[in-house]
């Protein structure tokens, strides 16, 4: 057994999530972790909403509340929606816990103590008009590299450099269009350079393994090559506290987002540990050498999960040119891979909640089975290369392949058992087209598994569905329903033995996929109990300061194995209801409608 992290991307919280945002980290990442936890792994799925920033502050003004209450209703609205959508989180907590805050500020201290933080004086961006520090995401202009005109004061999106506010070229303020100002003040940076070897090495000997996708490993080699000293602190009054003497004091000074954003991860584990009762539990897949971690994300967070978070674990470990030594929490794993998807578009234009060109979480979930939409992102979402969402795709595979496909295979079998049966019969003498698809089926444990442990979803569910396909055709073939004669009976009951085995199967290799309808079909199958774990938001109260607030958690220890389970003849079952709810040609037109389109 492996100890396995699924450490999944921060949303920001700084309102509902879109489709955009799940089909990049929610759904990969929870396929991954409920296929890994069936192959008998101990599997730790982690992560949070992402509090801190100027972006937060600047919607609280504009809405006329704190900070602490914007994110406060966001969190809860973001953690329902995960856990609706049936992501399954050991722990989904948020980045204004006192634990957090607390981790965040000893692998600062660490990586300050081993020489990897360097205080300078820099230029930071002022908006003339209010004073406040704008964040370099907030800011936009031409890149100096390759004349890209929607730069960001971070990085350039069109050639992957990592870039400084005042280096675009005619900057601009995202909020209100104004030039920024740019002024001397001091902060802490992150020497990349005296880390950079050590990076290097980590990246090489990653792309010699061939499991990271080829985007994502050559995009984490190229930002080397223009490696600098990066900020990790900012002029802003919500956020982590600088933990040194001289500016713990000061309001103004904090941690850097994308700094304490990443610790998470960490610092989720450790909180999980202690709601566990063993507070040191998270040390068996953090510092154990032989435990695996699997960070999920949009390629737009490559860069901080592929150099920023193992340049900070590399500077606490003391593992770069300086040298220095482990802090309290040990020698830490650094991740095994960044499991990055591409953009998802939406009816061909990019998501914009701004200009009402969104798709939110919760109103699909709520005029639609999540499992549709599970099943659409699985099957066409963007893994290796931009996908298009359109609503005529989702009506479509909704209804020709849940409903047509899988849907019909599990009523049509139910339905025979139930009319000539009552209970599942007694399995016969097999003729050789009874074990052949028996056979095939089985096979789909190792293909559709191994295509599931190498993140490729696209083709672990089109194998899935061709599986199905198989065992429809099986039908057309031995035809149950002519088999009417008494002397067919023993045959009859073998037949349909033989489908209730096959849909039991497919059942498993789709359950990671569409966990909440392998429930619905266990049922139909006379299973008792729930036949995969679902996730359930619980409201806590703060391990350190008592302030309540919910998690997603779960209890996945009565997972299915990753194999065939013989079905029992005599298992009694009813007349079935249908799995999937077939949807009408209007839904494209209104959903276009409310839209705008």
């Amino acid at each position: 057994m492996t100890k396995v992290l699924a450490a999944v991307a921060w949303p920001y919280a700084n309102g509902p999530r879109h489709l955009g945002h799940v089909a990049g980290f929610g759904v990969p990442s929870d396929v991954f972790a409920r296929f890994m936890r069936m192959s008998g792994h101990a599997v730790l799925m982690v992560s949070g909403s992402d509090e801190h920033g100027t972006p937060i502050l600047v919607l609280a003004d504009q809405q006329g509340v704190t900070a602490r209450e914007l994110v406060d209703v966001n969190h809860a609205v973001i953690a329902h929606e995960l856990a609706d959508l049936g992501c399954s989180y050991d722990l989904y907590t948020r980045t204004t816990t006192v634990n957090h805050y607390a981790v965040a500020q000893e692998l600062f201290r660490q990586v300050w103590a081993n020489g990897y933080m360097i205080e300078r004086t820099t230029r930071g961006a002022i908006s003339p008009s209010t004073g406040r520090t704008l964040p370099d995401r907030y800011i936009e202009g031409t890149c100096p590299i390759c004349g890209y005109g929607e730069a960001r004061g971070d990085q350039c999106d069109n050639c992957g450099n990592q870039l400084e506010p005042e280096e675009l070229i005619n900057p601009r303020s995202k909020i209100n269009g104004e030039t920024p100002e740019f002024v001397e003040t001091q902060h802490f940076f992150l020497d990349l350079p005296a880390l950079a070897d050590s990076l290097r090495a980590y990246l090489e000997d990653r792309a010699a393994s061939g499991t990271w996708r080829p985007n994502v490993i050559k995009f984490s080699l190229n930002i080397l090559s223009d490696i600098k000293p990066r900020a990790m602190t900012r002029d802003i009054d919500w956020g982590i506290p600088v933990p040194l003497d001289g500016w713990r004091e000061l309001p103004t000074k904090k941690l850097y987002v994308w700094f304490d954003a990443v610790i998470g991860y960490l610092s989720a584990s450790i909180e999980w540990a202690r709601r566990q009762g063993a507070p040191e539990r998270w040390r068996e897949w953090w510092n154990d050498p032989e435990a695996l971690s699997y960070y999920f994300m949009g390629k737009d967070n490559i860069t901080f999960h592929s150099q920023i978070w193992p340049a900070e674990l590399l500077g606490y470990m003391g593992a770069g040119d300086k040298g220095g030594e482990p802090g309290a929490y040990g020698a830490l794993n650094l991740p095994t891979e960044v499991v990055s998807s591409e953009y998802l578009t939406m009816e061909s234009q990019q998501f914009s909640t701004s200009r009402g060109h969104t798709i939110l979480v919760r109103d699909v979930l709520t005029r639609y089975q999540p499992d549709a939409l599970r099943y659409v992102i699985c099957a066409a979402g963007p893994e290796t290369s931009d996908a298009d969402f359109t609503w005529r795709e989702f009506v479509q595979r909704t209804n020709s392949e849940l409903v047509a496909g899988w849907g019909n295979l599990v009523n049509r079998t139910a339905t025979m058992i139930h009319k000539n049966f009552g209970e599942i019969p007694v399995c016969g003498p097999l003729a050789p087209q009874d074990q052949a698809i028996l056979d095939l089926v089985a096979g789909g444990f190792e293909r559709v598994g191994e295509l599931l442990r190498r993140q490729r979803l696209r083709a672990a569910t089109a194998e899935a569905m061709r599986v199905v396909s198989e065992v429809n055709a099986y039908i057309s073939r031995t035809e149950p329903f002519k088999l009417k004669a008494p002397e067919q009976r023993e045959r009859l009951g073998t037949v349909l033995h033989v489908l209730a085995q096959c849909v039991s199967d497919c059942n498993t290799l789709l359950a990671p996929m569409l966990p909440h309808s392998a429930n619905a079909v266990h049922a139909v199958l006379g299973g008792e109990g729930t036949f995969m774990p679902m996730p359930h938001v619980e409201q806590v109260n703060d391990l350190d300061d008592g302030r309540p607030y919910p998690i997603i958690t779960g209890d996945y220890r009565d997972t299915p194995r990753w194999e065939r389970t013989p079905v029992r003849a005599g298992t009694p079952i009813g007349k079935p209801s249908p799995v999937f709810v077939k949807l009408e040609d209007s839904v494209v037109a209104e959903e276009l409608a409310r839209m705008g389109s």
